[in-house]
């Protein structure tokens, strides 16, 4: 499965589980993606969003124990869409943020795909 015309566009990847986020890199490759950055805490996800070009992020909302808003806060400064991966439903996400598109984990590779497109394409 390959996204449709948005292939080949990278992703900031921020998850504190290891297993899950190379998981997930797996899928963003899959589905054509580049992942431009990996992170597996706040601090570390603070300075790659800050010197990393890349086209979307995806944002585990609870890393290691810390709400991700100051990653958020960063990434929609620099005008670049993100989605949020949460095994918590839409209640987890920070509530500033409940607008913003969010993936229930565990995901599929189609719900991933059609999450990332939605949000590059701005719906």
């Amino acid at each position: 499965m390959t996204a449709t015309g948005l292939s080949g566009r990278s992703v900031f990847l921020v998850e504190d589980e290891v297993m899950i986020r190379m998981m997930v890199a797996d899928m963003l490759e899959e589905l054509g993606y580049k992942v431009a950055a990996e992170a597996g805490d706040i601090t570390e996800a603070m300075r790659l969003a800050q010197a990393t070009e890349f086209d979307i992020a995806i944002l585990d909302v609870n890393v290691n124990g810390k709400v991700i808003s100051p990653v958020a806060d960063l990434i929609k400064a620099k005008g670049c869409p993100f989605i949020f991966a949460t095994g918590y439903g839409s209640s987890g996400l920070p509530e500033q943020y409940r607008d913003r598109p969010a993936i229930q984990k565990p995901f599929q590779l189609d719900a991933l795909g059609r999450t990332i497109e939605a949000a590059l394409r701005g719906d």
